[in-house]
């Protein structure tokens, strides 16, 4: 358990699910007190579970369950903590928490700012590396969207869903605006000297990255294609 730096509000407590998706694993928050709400209560661990329980007790008990989004890995112990459990749709206010629609990772994403400018971003923002945007939906446009978002708002601190605390949030939105700029960038201009088969675009933008990550990273990839269709800048003979 740690709490964050000039915000003792927010408490950390680390979910013991790490991997390659989920880095150490998926960060549990506890925000305020008399009593507190749990932001994002991770995985159905009877361990993880019960320090929840514990730190939210010295605080008050749980008297709210609040999700970022629906993917297993930030909700699979939700129903076991005996609070209620809200995925706000964006603009409501719980618990002191301001919810804002930031989806792009998911079409459900909220991320959630306090008085005090710390922003809980989930999936939107990690604290190391990038996040996954899959296709449908134009999610890659949304995504951009929501990172626009979170610039305009006044932001301390960002507790993110995994990962750890990111001190320096201008900074980090603005590598994460530039990277996906970055990608684009690189995939138009592989359009643009007429390469046409989506494993040439993927092993060319995306040469950088682990073996391991190739399809993840070509998820990434259809979320562009599907952006730069959008915006009418996608070839009509783009093959395979």
């Amino acid at each position: 358990m740690i709490v964050a730096p000039g915000h003792p509000e927010v408490l950390k407590i680390l979910a013991p699910n790490p991997g390659p998706m989920t880095l150490e694993g998926t960060n549990t928050y506890l925000y305020g007190s008399d009593p507190c709400a749990v932001i994002d209560p991770g995985v159905d661990s009877p361990s993880h579970l019960e320090a929840i329980r514990a730190a939210s007790a010295e605080r008050g008990g749980i008297g709210l369950v609040l999700l970022t989004h629906t993917h297993g890995d930030h909700t699979g112990g939700a129903e076991e903590l005996g609070a209620e459990v809200v995925l706000p749709a964006g603009g409501e206010v719980y618990h002191g928490l301001r919810a804002l629609a930031t989806p792009g990772h998911s079409e459900d994403h909220v991320s959630f700012l306090s008085p005090e400018g710390v922003c809980f971003s989930g999936d939107l923002v990690l604290g190391l590396g990038s996040t996954i945007v899959p296709p449908g939906g134009n999610a890659m446009a949304a995504y951009m969207d929501s990172l626009a978002l979170l610039q305009a708002e006044e932001i301390d601190l960002i507790a993110p869903g995994h990962g750890p605390w990111i001190t320096e949030p201008e900074a980090k939105l603005a590598e994460y605006f530039e990277h996906r700029q970055m990608r684009e960038r690189r995939l138009l201009a592989a359009l643009e000297g007429g390469e046409r088969s989506r494993a040439a675009l993927l092993s060319t933008v995306w040469d950088d990255i682990p073996l391991e990550l190739l399809p993840v990273a070509a998820m990434a990839m259809e979320a562009h294609l599907e952006k730069l269709k959008g915006e009418g800048r996608l070839p009509d003979d783009l093959g395979t």
